[in-house]
């Protein structure tokens, strides 16, 4: 059987856009894992937060809180970004960068909402839109829904290699398949299945995050904030009864991989949450590393390559895949079928997340 569209990816990306596609076209969803979401997807801190990945992601970020909040995806959180005295350039800054953007911050002092912080925390800025993200109910929706509209997932099928004629004639580790069009939704692994296809590279560039489960004394308050840092050295965020989610916010660049914690990247985290509050960690319960992929600018990428107008890139979400998937689906589907954006993301601008911007 010959598809309309072949996506290599089964992540949060290529199943959000999967979904998007299938009620118009004939969809195959090709994952290389035996099952979707292993990587990235699969070990995200899950909020949603309107300032993460800074203000040209926030347009995608927001447009995707009401999709999120309609699908009952959504659980009140709030942020604070803490800094100290030294570091009110910082604070400055950020909030300069979200005027006039709609999204809700304050300044506030920390101390009001975080028990037993250390006092040169002085700086704060609360984000009350801040949510946590139920993001395995949100990528096992999107794959039924492929399959629901009559798409197909194909399993342990990763990319060998594709060449085009008249089509795409693509060779995976399940089999070869043919398809008018070939998505690149591949996460940390774009590059290598960009040159497999024999398109030019973005230079997507894979970056190994770390993060921690714990228990403390005193436990995270009902209702405590999700905290981070303005100068990007930590963050945490309650997580279920009694236990936070810690990370030192690394970027370690690396190859695609299946990516683990290293045993200084934890002990980093935790000496940097000590000089922040004056907790005990209890016990560290779990500890796990994600990847998170960056085109040079930093921003995702939704649209067909310059030079292969067949080949489709999807790639680039970093760490706001997630926070931002209902709407760069819908960019990205009515990008690929040629539509005009529907209303829940008419203001979104396709431009500014081209692959053209590159000038390849």
């Amino acid at each position: 059987m010959k598809y309309d569209v072949a996506i290599a990816g089964a992540g949060i990306a290529g199943a959000s856009l999967a979904a998007e596609l299938a009620p118009y076209a004939r969809v195959l969803l090709l994952e290389s894992e035996d099952r979707p979401g292993y990587h990235s997807t699969g070990r995200s801190a899950a909020f949603w937060s309107e300032t993460y990945g800074g203000p040209h992601v926030q347009p995608l970020t927001t447009a995707s809180g009401a999709l999120l909040a309609g699908g009952g995806y959504l659980d009140p959180m709030g942020s604070l970004h803490i800094g100290r005295a030294s570091e009110g350039a910082e604070i400055d800054a950020f909030l300069a960068e979200f005027e006039g953007t709609g999204v809700a911050l304050s300044a506030i002092d920390p101390h009001d909402m975080i028990p037993g912080l250390r006092a040169e925390w002085t700086l704060g800025v609360h984000e009350p839109s801040c949510e946590y993200i139920d993001v395995g109910r949100l990528h096992d929706d999107y794959l039924r829904g492929v399959k629901k509209a009559g798409g197909t997932l194909i399993s342990s099928a990763g990319l060998v290699s594709a060449a085009r004629d008249a089509h795409w004639r693509i060779a995976t580790r399940a089999g070869d398949f043919e398809a008018d069009i070939l998505v690149n939704a591949a996460g940390a692994w774009a590059d290598p299945v960009a040159l497999a296809c024999g398109v030019a590279p973005l230079g997507i560039q894979p970056y190994r995050r770390t993060i921690m489960q714990l228990r403390t004394d005193p436990a995270p308050a009902p209702g405590s904030p999700h905290v981070a840092h303005i100068g990007g050295s930590f963050y945490w965020k309650p997580e279920g009864a009694g236990r936070l989610w810690l990370s030192p916010h690394d970027e370690i660049a690396c190859e695609p991989c299946d990516s683990q914690p290293e045993d200084l990247d934890v002990a980093i985290a935790i000496d940097r949450f000590e000089h922040v509050v004056d907790w005990r960690i209890e016990k560290l319960e779990h500890k796990w590393a994600g990847l998170r992929s960056f085109a040079p600018d930093r921003l995702p990428v939704y649209g067909f390559d310059a030079k292969q107008p067949a080949f489709f890139w999807c790639v680039g979400q970093g760490g706001f895949g997630i926070q931002t998937a209902p709407a760069a689906a819908k960019l990205a589907a009515a990008v690929l079928l040629g539509r005009t954006l529907d209303m829940t993301v008419a203001g979104l601008d396709p431009e500014r997340y081209s692959p053209a911007r590159f000038g390849r």
